[in-house]
């Protein structure tokens, strides 16, 4: 059987679940950078923390993993918005370019939520695929729309400052799903 026919064959969460997942990864979309700006705050550091560590990845790349591509997508585009019109962050310039990113990270952790493969993996490819999005999306502002506020740059800074945010991704979801697989078992 094939690794497709397989993961289609796995057993998916109800809508309600997946809506509900959806909603508690925006709220952590909008509450986890807080905590980040926070800690930015007292330190001194001001908002660096978060462009660094990337808190706002951590739900959506999670209720992916959990819930499915739908739930991923969609709270990849609504995390970055409510946050924005909450908090102010993120800033209006880069908040599409920031729903689209997400939105990508979401769906492409849902389509290899059920796939065979380790954890890290999982989350290294939904990475990749988030970054390509988010290249492309800078490119297309830049150039189709001729978008000056946003820098091309702006590609290569993003994975470099991020750097510390791709760690605590590849350390924390693993274990987070691991955890989360475990009770699953135990509730069987």
């Amino acid at each position: 059987m094939s690794t497709i026919a397989k993961t289609m064959s796995k057993p998916r969460l109800s809508v309600k679940a997946q809506t509900l997942a959806a909603i508690l990864a925006v709220i952590g979309a909008v509450a986890v950078p807080q905590l980040f700006h926070a800690m930015g705050a007292v330190s001194g550091l001001g908002t660096s923390l978060g462009e660094t560590f990337l808190p706002m990845h951590l739900p959506i790349i999670l209720v992916g993993l959990i819930a499915g591509p739908y739930a991923g997508a969609i709270s990849g585009l609504l995390g970055p918005l409510a946050s924005h019109l909450m908090t102010g962050m993120p800033g209006s310039v880069m908040l599409p370019i920031m729903m689209i990113e997400l939105c990508a990270y979401g769906a492409l952790a849902g389509l290899l939520g059920n796939v065979k493969m380790p954890n890290i993996s999982k989350v290294l490819l939904a990475q990749i695929g988030g970054r390509a999005v988010r290249a492309a999306a800078v490119l297309i502002a830049v150039y189709a729309f001729g978008n000056e506020n946003i820098k091309v740059a702006s590609i290569w800074n993003s994975v470099i400052i991020g750097v510390p945010g791709l760690v605590l991704q590849w350390s924390l979801l693993p274990l987070l799903m691991y955890r989360i697989e475990n009770l699953k078992k135990n509730e069987q």
